[in-house]
């Protein structure tokens, strides 16, 4: 399994009781608390705890320092490419989590400051209330470095009005607070300064009752209002480009909208569309574009088998060279392999996607009291004689 880049002393997770209020803070502030596989570990044995006690009721998800989560420990993922599956473990942990946090039967509250991104955000959006700031960054920009809309992602984007899942997924646009409110994405907008205060109110509830919860919140959340530049008032231009059937006939289309008077904003656009790897749009616009018509469980699953793929460069190697350009030399010059769109071919493509033996897949469980079944630890990848699908 792949290296943690934490100190094995390190609490990267902090849990809480307060009567029938838990807290979970995620703990790596200096690393804008990237996901690493002692933290999905640490989420998923506190999240299952508290299910199953009767006692909690409630419980409340934050950050340490100035971001929520700014998504996986692309470090980690990098450092392990040399190694045969050596992410497999954190990547199986964190999709079967996501299914939890999606389907949790107790009342939660994510409060979310700063970065948001990527697996990060699948950390707020699926709770039943998630509230940001003004300082709420959010995005999802995988796509750019030859990686794929993940941990939930293909579904709940994929889920939004129009094709703004299919604009956010391929540009990975940053939205800010008040259009994570307005686009669903999260419930509530409370500023920074109220932050404390919300918080404590919500312990002193010592209830997860959803109406009172609902209510504590909305006596420090504000109304929202989106600006004329935000990108959400721009919806018919992303519907009638974003819905095209190919990601050449998307830009084709965008390009043919940037000529005209009063869409200037479309040309910063086009250009990191341009600049990322043209692997890792096509797999994501078919990824979004089967996530409309695919449950929450058959998204995560299908998920789990292109990133898996991805890591093995079962079709391309761009997912390390994106890493590579942004965050290990930083030089921020991919040479993506293949360079241009039109040298990815569907069939290339539908190596990604091809099933995995069933005893391999993401175990996802389909009845209610077995719920927690399918960790990681009981999966056939544990078993020395399986042999993993290439």
């Amino acid at each position: 399994m792949a290296k943690d880049s934490v100190t094995p002393d390190e609490e990267v997770v902090i849990g809480e009781d307060m009567g029938k209020v838990r807290s979970v803070t995620l703990n790596r502030p200096r690393q804008l608390n990237v996901i690493s596989s002692k933290v999905v570990s640490l989420l998923a044995k506190y999240l299952e705890k508290w299910e199953k006690d009767d006692n909690a009721e409630l419980v409340i998800i934050k950050g340490a320092g100035r971001a929520f989560s700014a998504g996986g420990d692309l470090k980690m993922f990098y450092d392990g490419r040399e190694s045969e599956d050596s992410c497999l473990e954190v990547v199986y942990r964190m999709y079967w989590l996501c299914y939890h946090i999606h389907t949790y039967k107790k009342t939660q509250v994510a409060l979310v400051h700063g970065i948001s991104m990527g697996g990060g955000a699948s950390l707020m959006v699926p709770m039943k209330f998630s509230v940001v700031t003004e300082k709420t960054v959010f995005a999802t920009p995988e796509a750019s470095i030859g990686f794929h809309t993940d941990c939930g992602f293909s579904y709940m984007l994929s889920h939004l009005p129009g094709c703004l899942g299919e604009y956010l997924a391929l540009t990975g646009a940053r939205l800010g607070g008040m259009e994570l409110v307005a686009a669903g994405l999260a419930t509530h907008f409370v500023p920074l300064e109220k932050f404390p205060e919300l918080e404590k109110r919500l312990v002193s509830l010592n209830s997860g009752d959803e109406a009172a919860v609902k209510t504590a919140i909305e006596e420090f959340s504000k109304h929202v209002q989106i600006e004329e530049e935000s990108i959400l008032s721009k919806q018919s231009i992303i519907d009638e480009c974003f819905s095209k059937d190919s990601v050449e006939e998307i830009i084709k289309s965008f390009e043919a909208e940037a000529s005209k008077e009063g869409n200037a904003w479309i040309g910063a656009v086009l250009k990191g569309l341009k600049r990322s790897s043209p692997t890792g749009l096509k797999i994501t616009l078919r990824s979004m574009r089967e996530g409309r018509k695919q449950t929450l469980a058959d998204c995560l699953k299908k998920e789990f088998r292109l990133t898996m793929n991805i890591l093995r460069t079962t079709i391309s190697g761009d997912v390390y060279e994106g890493i590579r350009a942004l965050t290990i030399d930083k030089d921020n010059f991919p040479k993506w392999n293949p360079s241009t769109l039109d040298k990815v071919e569907k069939e290339t493509v539908d190596l990604v996607f091809q099933p995995f033996r069933e005893d391999l897949e993401l175990n996802i469980p389909d009845k209610e009291e077995c719920r927690w079944d399918g960790k990681y630890e009981n999966s056939a990848y544990t078993l020395k004689t399986s042999n993993e699908p290439k």
